[in-house]
């Protein structure tokens, strides 16, 4: 019983997996047709957000949408709270990184990891080279994945609760180096926030924030590791008692 529900969990990860792949495809064939009609494939250029029509009314209700499908096929797929997160941030990351790939093919952009561009919308204009989020994608998948097919793995509450703080804080952090330029551009107007450019990215920043957010996947490493050991422990042959004949009796 354990080992087909082992292979259902596998089975369940990959129906994920093909459906962000899927869904990646339509993204990347939308964003291509919008930056089509506003001459900007490549959005690091001068005036990289215009207004023009209703794009922006339409477009920042499709980002909402896009989050609320993502969680909603997480939601869908797992048996427990965690198995869910855990489809869910594995779909938001086979979607993110596949996303660059189908743009890459459809228009040929991003030439390479370090292009900058303007990986969301809400509630500011994120900023950042296509590296940074793909590096976050894999993140998510590694520990969506150890979540969602080792669920039998328990952690202390109180080590959950600095595990997930130190995560949050991590999160925080990311979201701060990503609209920080916007954030100084917001006090002079909607004008000022739609034509920022950065020019520099805080890695050392960003990085300190990614092992940040990396701490729910050591965690759940490090119980995986500890259960392993447990295992193997228990498993190892206790030596027999014998009685051997004495030849001086």
């Amino acid at each position: 019983m354990k080992s087909a529900n082992k292979n259902s969990d596998w089975q369940r990860w990959w129906l994920i997996v093909i459906f962000a792949i899927a869904m990646a495809w339509v993204e990347s064939a939308v964003v291509f047709y919008l930056r089509s009609m506003i001459d900007r494939i490549e959005p690091y250029q001068i005036n990289p957000l215009p207004v023009i029509g209703g794009f922006a009314a339409a477009e920042l209700p499709r980002e909402f949408a896009t989050l609320v499908m993502l969680l909603a096929v997480g939601l869908l797929a797992g048996r427990s709270w965690r198995a869910r997160l855990g489809y869910a941030v594995i779909a938001f990351g086979v979607w993110d990184i596949f996303y660059y790939i189908f743009l890459k093919v459809i228009c040929d952009w991003p030439h390479s990891l370090l292009d900058w561009d303007v990986l969301f919308l809400l509630p500011l204009p994120w900023w950042g080279p296509v590296l940074a989020p793909v590096l976050i994608s894999l993140l998510m998948i590694l520990w969506g994945t150890l979540a969602s097919q080792f669920e039998e793995t328990q952690t202390p509450a109180l080590t959950n609760w600095r595990v997930w703080l130190l995560n949050f804080t991590g999160v925080a952090l990311a979201l701060y180096v990503f609209m920080a330029d916007t954030i100084v551009a917001a006090h002079c107007g909607l004008a000022a926030i739609r034509t920022v450019l950065p020019e520099r990215f805080n890695w050392p920043l960003f990085v300190a924030a990614l092992l940040l957010m990396s701490a729910p996947l050591m965690n759940i490493g490090w119980q995986l590791l500890r259960r392993q050991r447990a295992t193997t422990a228990s498993a190892e042959p206790i030596g027999e008692f014998g009685c051997t004949r004495n030849p001086n009796n």
